[in-house]
């Protein structure tokens, strides 16, 4: 793949400095810190980022809360409380909004991105969960219910359209340059391909290869998807196009997310069963295991923010030890 797209992040400077050069034979991550989540009891779900204020979202599911971390000092800043097992979250700068998906009560919640006090509630649907941004047209995409995506203006919260999917929708990501959704549907063994023009399905390609198809990542320079299945423990990698299956790796058991990092051309899927899998991409279709970094049994939410240079992994209360979120920097 080469060096085209090694690049100098100027929020990765100014956040936390030059990091180290790669050396031959080191791990492939360093855990470079630990932030405590305190009080925080039960399952965590998804997490985003706020790149430009140095802030990590936290959706602790179990504990009906949402914490704010501030990633400079390593230390909570806030915790939102009185959420409806919050599920999906995410930050749009743009807007400067916080929103949150609530599986329990089916509602986004919107929040003001400065005073963290909520602004608005959108009923959807049943389980709430997944949210993704789409800055370039100012829209939130939230996956709910039985099969559901609901697309929604990210300024105003104006609901703009619903499209309906064959099953409950997990991991979904938006290809920008060609305005494509790709919607992993495990109920249905398959990968839905959604114009978000049209507002339509255009494509469904099956999953032949494994089942409860879960975490999805983007390359799209090299026009490759990424999809882990959970049974077997398997990452598949297809092309963007065609839906052609490429390669086939075991991976880490227990999966919820996969991350593709552009700067240092790798993978990395966060597993459930306590372990992160890494593996270097030498070609679109060429992927070799680096070795895998142990963490705890259940911690198999994460978040890769690039501009940091940083792995966020999400570890819930364990053997009297305190909820937490882990950071690792790739080596």
């Amino acid at each position: 793949m080469g060096n085209s797209r090694h690049y100098t992040s100027l929020v990765l400077l100014l956040l936390f400095g030059g990091g180290l050069p790669a050396q031959k034979q080191s791990p492939p991550f360093a855990l470079v810190g630990t932030v405590p989540l305190p009080g925080v009891k039960g399952r965590i779900d998804h997490l985003a980022a706020d790149v430009y204020h140095g802030r990590l979202f936290v959706a602790a599911l179990g504990n009906n809360s949402v914490e704010v971390v501030d990633v400079r000092k390593n230390a909570v800043l806030a915790s939102l409380a009185g959420f409806a097992e919050p599920q999906g979250v995410a930050y749009l700068e743009s807007v400067n909004r916080l929103f949150v998906a609530n599986g329990a009560d089916g509602t986004l919640r919107v929040y003001d991105g400065s005073t963290l006090k909520p602004l608005s509630s959108v009923r959807l649907g049943s389980d709430a969960d997944n949210v993704r941004l789409d800055a370039r047209r100012n829209r939130i995409y939230v996956g709910y219910g039985d099969g559901g995506l609901a697309v929604l203006d990210a300024a105003g919260g104006k609901r703009l359209a619903d499209i309906p999917l064959k099953a409950h929708p997990e991991s979904f990501q938006l290809a920008g340059k060609s305005a494509r959704l790709f919607v992993n549907l495990p109920g249905a063994h398959s990968i839905a391909v959604v114009d978000c023009d049209k507002y339509k399905v255009v494509a469904e390609w099956p999953v032949k290869d494994g089942l409860e198809n879960f975490p999805m990542a983007l390359d799209e320079e090299s026009q490759r998807i990424f999809v882990v299945c959970r049974r077997p423990a398997r990452l598949l990698v297809l092309d963007m196009d065609s839906g052609l299956v490429l390669a086939r790796l075991p991976t880490a058991g227990d999966a919820d997310d996969i991350f593709y990092d552009p700067i240092h051309e790798r993978l990395y899927v966060t597993g459930g069963e306590g372990r992160i899998a890494v593996y270097a991409q030498r070609s679109a279709d060429g992927y070799v295991p680096m070795g895998e970094i142990i963490t705890v049994a259940g911690a198999r939410t994460s978040l890769f923010v690039p501009e940091w240079n940083r792995l966020f992994v999400a570890v819930r209360e364990f053997g009297g030890h305190p909820a937490e979120i882990r950071i690792y920097e790739p080596k």
